[in-house]
Formats: C-alpha cells, sequence, structure tokens
C-alpha cells in the first residue's frame, strides 16, 4: 500500500505542476491578447516588409515594429495596404502608422514622424550589359518606378540639377513590376531603394549593375496622421532610438543586410 500511495503523490504531484504551468502560460497569453492593438500599414517590400512561406508578415520593419510596441505595451496587426492610399488610410484612422522602407525627405509635413531610425540610398540600377553608368547617361532613356515613392517624385520635379530629362517615366503600382520591365528590356533603368534592389536580386538571381552615383541619401521613419496627438508617435520614437543603443536594432537588421552597422548611422541625417 506504502508504494502505491508514494506513486499516487508523484503523480499527484505531477498533475498539479502541469495544471499550474498550463494556468501559467493561459495567464500570460491572455495578458499578451489584451494589449491594445497598433495597426500598422505596408506593402510588400522586402527585405523591410513581406510574407514568409508561411504567409505570416516578416522583415526588418515588422521585426522593429513589433519590438518597439510590445515595450510600449502594445500589440501589432501588419496589415497589406495599396501604396497609393497610404495617406488616405493613416489620416481616415483605418491603419495607425504607415512603415515600409519609408523615405521622410520631402514629406516632414505630411505626416507625424518617429526617426529617422534607419539610413537609406535612393540609387538607380541598369541591367548588367548596359551602357549607363552614372546619371547623366540617362538622358532620353526610360525608367520605372514605383508609383508615390521618392524617385518618382525626384525624376518628375527635377529639382537636382544632375536630374537629367528622360524619354519617359514610368510609374507603375506594384515593387516588382518595375524589375520586370527591367529584366525584360521596357525600361532601361529603374530607381528605389538600395536595399530593395539587392534583395530583389538575391530573390530571382538577377544581374542588374547598380550606378555607383545615388540618387539621395534619405531617412526612413514611421509615419502617423499629422493630427495624431495620442502621444503614440513620440514614444515610438524614443523606443526606436533606445533599441538602437541597445544593440537591438543591429541585431534585427544583420539578419537581412550585409554591413548593418552603416544602415544605423542615422545621427547626420539632418532630421
Amino acid at each position: 500500500m506504502k508504494g502505491k500511495r508514494g506513486i499516487a503523490g508523484i503523480l499527484l504531484v505531477g498533475i498539479l505542476a502541469v495544471t499550474l504551468t498550463g494556468c501559467k502560460n493561459t495567464d500570460s497569453s491572455k495578458k499578451e491578447t489584451e494589449k491594445p492593438v497598433i495597426t500598422l500599414g505596408s506593402d510588400n517590400y522586402p527585405p523591410y516588409n513581406y510574407l514568409n512561406e508561411d504567409g505570416v508578415p516578416t522583415g526588418i520593419d515588422v521585426e522593429l515594429a513589433t519590438e518597439a510596441f510590445k515595450r510600449m505595451g502594445y500589440q501589432v496587426d501588419v496589415v497589406q495596404i495599396d501604396w497609393e492610399e497610404k495617406k488616405e488610410l493613416v489620416e481616415s484612422g483605418e491603419i495607425d502608422c504607415i512603415m515600409g522602407c519609408f523615405s521622410m525627405e520631402g514629406r516632414l509635413d505630411d505626416y507625424r514622424w518617429a526617426g529617422p531610425y534607419i539610413a537609406s540610398r535612393q540609387v538607380v540600377a541598369v541591367n548588367a550589359s548596359s551602357d549607363i553608368y552614372k546619371l547623366s547617361d540617362l538622358e532620353g532613356k526610360n525608367l520605372a518606378v514605383q508609383s508615390t515613392t521618392k524617385p518618382e517624385g525626384i525624376f518628375l520635379g527635377r529639382t537636382d540639377e544632375r536630374i537629367p530629362k528622360l524619354e519617359n517615366l514610368i510609374s507603375l503600382g506594384h515593387r516588382e513590376l518595375i524589375y520586370t520591365f527591367l529584366a525584360k528590356g521596357y525600361v532601361d533603368a529603374v530607381a528605389a531603394h538600395e536595399e530593395s534592389i539587392v534583395q530583389y536580386m538575391k530573390d530571382y538571381d538577377a544581374s542588374f549593375r547598380i550606378l555607383e552615383e545615388p540618387l539621395m541619401l534619405t531617412g526612413i521613419g514611421v509615419a502617423f496622421a499629422k493630427d495624431d496627438n495620442r502621444g503614440i508617435c513620440e514614444q515610438m520614437e524614443q523606443t526606436l532610438e533606445e533599441m538602437r543603443q541597445d544593440g537591438t536594432s543591429l541585431t534585427i537588421v544583420e539578419k537581412y543586410l550585409d554591413d548593418p552597422q552603416k544602415y544605423l548611422e542615422v545621427d547626420n541625417l539632418g532630421y
């Protein structure tokens, strides 16, 4: 009988331990789901935001946002948006913020910004066999950009004296299409964030050549509606800076980009 009681006691202790652990996990999950939700809008823009093999949003911005908002007491819902409608979506409150390799340059008065948290080069890429080597060689050429992006504004406005007059500027709604147009020879060049071009070449084994002369160096930020007075933007900026200082941002960025430290050198961007 003693042996049976001992075994029964051990089993009881085990059951209690499992039960208590289950309660602890349930309480933790419940606490997590009770956090207020921040809806973050972005489009498909590897390596900053894209869907992994399981269809789950991932990338530099997704990881940075998840960690930052977690520290702030929020959980994040990353939703895919039509990039051309981003301003209307954030102003209507359908999304709380925009984060997807979003350049602050020239848009400082359009949004309330947290950042910059990453530095990025806007560049031009051509096919490997192209005779285009510098920006001036684009004179009379055809160039593709994603619509409503910074390169579109640069080539439309031509306020920079280095920017030549093109034969045609083709604005396309989706990032992937500009590279398809270049690969098939429909255009002579494309312009985009350097990281995006490098990522596309890795993903699709494409052979593009990036011009050494950049269009511009810009800061990447998180955009909130101009009249958003909740204080979340200011808290986000402080949290992202803390993550940059404590090494969290470096740990995340180095998973996606070579020479990650250069992308975190934002102190001299002048914002």
